[in-house]
């Protein structure tokens, strides 16, 4: 995964024009292609390996980092990990500390990893997280890392004392894959939609067109007091209005020729919106759980039956994938507390 994600067009194709004298020519641009199609090269390789641990397939810092790169995203996360804590039962191995960074980790980064630390008797005392940002799998069985930085400051962990709990990939099967990655670039235009009107208000140029005066003016200074005018249409007061005033002026004589419609073609909604449904869709989160305001007027229905439907199809599957440290471990480290019945007619059907 590259952090980049824009489009490159192909190359343009130049077509001379026939006849004689070569001074008129014409070219076409081909179709776009997007710049991660460059690397289908490399599934033909097995996983690169330093000689010490496995790659992840994707960036660790940058999957990170898109933690935040959409309210919906985060919110939805959030509301898997409030579900997961709140019925998490601490126990004498594993706190509720350690089982928030955990969660967080399995569900935003696809690898959750919990360091087992043994007593002197050579039994498990305690778990303690290790973050996915800096943990590696090694290339020799049962063994991993912690890296931070150049190679001379990584950690060797004891050997078959890490469990990894991963989200399964169908390409390799030594590191795991959000389930939302489907979502990834939504959620990067979400971002990149925000940003855009950010940096289109701060700027405070918003002229977009062109001033085309074809009536004479009185004078050379009334020509360079527009100017001037025009040029000081940033920033704080930039949204003002001009006066101005032609003696004898035609009709068409002063005429506004719109560079690019912003005011009428901006699409920031529709892409706030389009991208929000794909995200949910991803998490496979109602939207009236975290927040979103409904724009018919029958909303979005029962927030209780969603709120237990969500929990039986999404909250309870990762319990029962986190509930395979248990298995490693060999004790009931990790206990959720039974939710409570729904009231009587809750659920639909």
């Amino acid at each position: 995964m590259s952090e980049s994600t824009d489009i490159i067009p192909a190359a343009p194709a130049q077509v001379h024009a026939p006849g004689s004298g070569g001074g008129g020519r014409v070219f076409t641009f081909g179709d776009p292609e997007s710049v991660m199609d460059g690397r289908e090269l490399w599934s033909y390789f097995e996983m690169w390996k330093n000689g010490r641990w496995y790659e992840p397939p994707m960036p660790m810092t940058k999957l990170a980092k898109s933690f935040n790169m959409s309210p919906h995203h985060r919110s939805a996360i959030a509301l898997k990990v409030n579900l997961l804590l709140k019925y998490f039962t601490p126990t004498r191995w594993l706190d509720r500390a350690n089982f928030e960074r955990w969660a967080i980790d399995f569900l935003q980064m696809g690898n959750a990893y919990l360091e087992r630390i043994d007593n002197l008797g050579g039994r498990v005392m305690t778990l303690r997280h290790s973050p996915a940002i800096f943990t590696r799998v090694g290339s020799e069985p049962g063994t991993m890392f912690f890296i931070k930085g150049s190679l001379a400051h990584d950690h060797e962990f004891r050997p078959n004392s890490v469990f990894h709990l991963l989200q399964p990939d169908v390409l390799q099967e030594v590191y795991g894959v959000p389930e939302w990655l489907s979502a990834l670039q939504a959620g990067l235009l979400n971002e990149n939609a925000t940003l855009f009107r950010r940096r289109y208000y701060l700027n405070g140029a918003h002229a977009g067109f062109i001033l085309y005066l074809s009536d004479a003016l009185a004078d050379p200074e009334t020509a360079e007091a527009i100017e001037e005018r025009l040029g000081s249409a940033k920033g704080i007061g930039n949204f003002k209005n001009m006066f101005l005033h032609i003696p004898n002026g035609k009709k068409d004589g002063i005429q506004v020729i719109p560079i690019a419609d912003v005011a009428a073609k901006d699409e920031f909604m529709n892409i706030k919106n389009v991208t929000r449904d794909d995200l949910l869709a991803a998490h496979r989160v109602p939207p009236q759980l975290i927040g979103i305001i409904p724009q018919n007027n029958g909303g979005f229905g029962d927030v209780a039956k969603a709120s237990d439907t969500f929990f039986e199809n999404e909250i309870e599957p990762i319990q029962q994938r986190m509930r395979q440290l248990n298995e490693w471990l060999g004790v009931e480290a990790l206990v959720f507390a039974p939710r409570p019945a729904p009231a009587q007619g809750a659920r639909p059907g």
